[in-house]
């Protein structure tokens, strides 16, 4: 099927913009073109168009975030078919990256093709960890008993990121406010986005003094609304290549709009004591709410559904206590008594 002829125009007036070093003005024509007709800009020509505009914009700002947009849309538009000249320009990009000393963030173990530093330390430990292995197996060594804490088994979690929640509930059966603290394990490895998404809304106070408003007893409790407060609102930390749920070459116009793709075929499962990405029965519109499930829960029908990205390492019987407290309202899911996420710190 020929392309439009208002997405040609598009291309050719993306492509002066950006002869003239005016990106703003090449990513709004792109943003115009992708809305109008999706399918026919969901070609490699947009995605290298705007991974060209995205470099002259991280050229001028000299933010890390730009340069790594502008490398993720080149990688998408070879893997719709770009040719050598993309992976050229995409090389510029990397080059004025090693110059500057950004990098492309997160535990790549390959770039490009070639190990990174990560993927060589990760070489060298699994290398060490075959030697243990291969050392104590006739002595009967467990070495997941090595990773073992009094709440929960995180043998299945590389957890990359800790999370330190402080959470402020009344238990059932009290009228005492309590404060508590609760770890998490981050596993950066297998929800890369995920978790990026969840340290950065950690990290700019999103979070914080934000209520759990949805509770229920033997399942999970949910949280991480940091707009309405309610479950109707909050939305991811950045750009993840998603609007509203589906795929965009151009980042979206509102950023209450940004949602994640999802990461759910990642091996973890919604095991006790986790933590998943709340979204709605749509894929990739995973934002800002997570829930966290109790000890005596293992809803295993949200596994391929919804994103595990973590693992509770301590203070999991807290978590058990607030999903029986005593709730309320509409749904019957409101805590009476405010259950509220007073911070989150990341280490």
């Amino acid at each position: 099927m020929p392309t439009p002829l208002e997405v040609k125009d598009a291309w050719e007036n993306a492509k002066e913009s950006i002869d003239s070093g005016d990106h703003e003005a090449a990513l709004s024509g792109l943003r115009t073109v992708w809305n109008s007709h999706p399918k026919d800009a969901d070609v490699h020509q947009t995605w290298s168009l705007v991974a060209d505009a995205e470099g002259i914009k991280a050229s001028s700002s000299g933010k890390p975030g730009d340069y790594r947009k502008s490398i993720k849309h080149y990688e998408k538009a070879l893997d719709k078919g770009a040719g050598k000249d993309v992976r050229r320009r995409m090389n510029r990009v990397r080059t004025e990256m090693d110059e500057r000393g950004i990098g492309m963030g997160g535990f790549r173990l390959v770039d490009d093709g070639a190990p990174t530093i990560y993927g060589i330390f990760a070489i060298v430990v699994v290398g060490m960890l075959l030697l243990v292995s291969l050392r104590y197996t006739d002595e009967g060594l467990n070495l997941s008993s090595l990773f073992n804490n009094d709440d929960t088994d995180q043998s299945n979690f590389s957890g990359t990121d800790m999370a330190q929640l402080t959470i402020s509930f009344v238990p059932q059966g009290t009228s005492t406010q309590e404060t508590v603290v609760v770890m998490l394990s981050l596993d950066r490895d297998a929800a890369p986005n995920h978790v990026d998404n969840f340290v950065k809304l950690a990290q700019r106070g999103d979070y914080d003094n934000t209520p759990f408003h949805r509770v229920i007893d033997d399942f999970m409790i949910q949280g991480g609304d940091f707009t309405n407060g309610d479950g109707t609102g909050g939305h991811a930390a950045e750009f993840y290549g998603y609007c509203d749920g589906t795929e965009t070459a151009v980042e979206c116009s509102n950023p209450t709009s940004f949602t994640l793709p999802d990461e759910a075929d990642n091996g973890l499962l919604h095991q006790p004591c986790t933590i998943s990405m709340a979204k709605t029965s749509q894929p990739n519109t995973g934002g800002s709410q997570f829930f966290l499930i109790p000890q005596d829960s293992t809803p295993d029908w949200l596994d391929g559904q919804h994103t595990v990205f973590g693992q509770i390492t301590s203070g999991c019987s807290f978590i058990t206590s607030i999903s029986e407290v005593e709730t309320g309202g509409q749904q019957g899911s409101t805590p009476v008594n405010p259950v509220t996420l007073v911070s989150v710190v990341i280490s």
